[in-house]
């Protein structure tokens, strides 16, 4: 039996790849420090992920879409223990990132500077411990709502990877997509949120440092939700 075959429009990565020039060390960052870093998805993933880092890890964390990494860098330097693999295709995002790795000399990061769903698909089922998606794009009008990046195709693939009692951990400030996300989520078998009350998807993750993101939704008066769901 062949498998059907997926709609492109609601797994792919959608938005612009570029912005303003980089700058001479940034170049520099994604022409020498990136191959370092980056995932090579040209070869089978290791049964053992903890095998991609230099120093020895207990669990793994994925980042899709980490922005300026504000988050991502936050997350890998106070816990030394998690080997964290972030997503990004973005390129001015991820010489930003690079740099900050760089200075903070920070070894328990790899990357992926391509479509998310590349690397999902890549890693081996139920290797991961968490996955962030954090603020992503809402793509707010109806007629684009089929590229937000929680999708059953998507949830599916979280589904494969995530441990059993692994997370999903979701963050936005637009009132549809945080009720889009409930949805599909209540509509899958593998996930279960976690929210009792309302505190907790209206208090930050334990440990959260604020994005640039969340900053601009807080000055244009947004509020965001924080929501936690288990692979079941």
């Amino acid at each position: 039996m062949t498998e059907p075959r997926r709609a492109r429009a609601t797994e792919a990565f959608f938005g612009r790849r570029k912005g303003k020039p980089l700058r001479e060390r940034q170049a520099g960052h994604l022409a020498h420090l990136l191959p370092a870093l980056r995932l090579d998805l040209a070869e089978p993933a290791p049964a053992d992920l903890t095998t991609l880092f230099p120093q020895p890890v207990k669990r793994i964390r994925l980042e899709i879409g980490f922005g300026g990494g504000e988050h991502l860098v936050h997350r890998a330097a106070e816990d030394p223990a998690t080997g964290f693999i972030g997503v990004e295709p973005f390129v001015n995002s991820m010489a930003k990132l690079l740099g900050q790795i760089e200075a903070r000399e920070i070894a328990n990061i790899r990357l992926y500077d391509d479509d998310a769903t590349q690397v999902l698909d890549w890693l081996p089922e139920a290797s991961v411990d968490q996955i962030d998606l954090l603020y992503p794009d809402p793509w707010p009008k109806r007629k684009h709502w089929k590229r937000r990046f929680v999708s059953k195709v998507n949830l599916d693939r979280f589904a494969r990877i995530l441990k059993p009692g692994g997370l999903f951990c979701f963050a936005s400030d637009i009132d549809t997509y945080v009720n889009w996300t409930l949805l599909h989520c209540r509509d899958h078998a593998a996930f279960e949120w976690t929210a009792e009350k309302s505190a907790d998807w209206l208090t930050p993750f334990t440990g959260w440092p604020s994005t640039r993101y969340e900053a601009k939704a807080r000055r244009e008066g947004r509020s965001s939700a924080y929501l936690t769901f288990r692979r079941v």
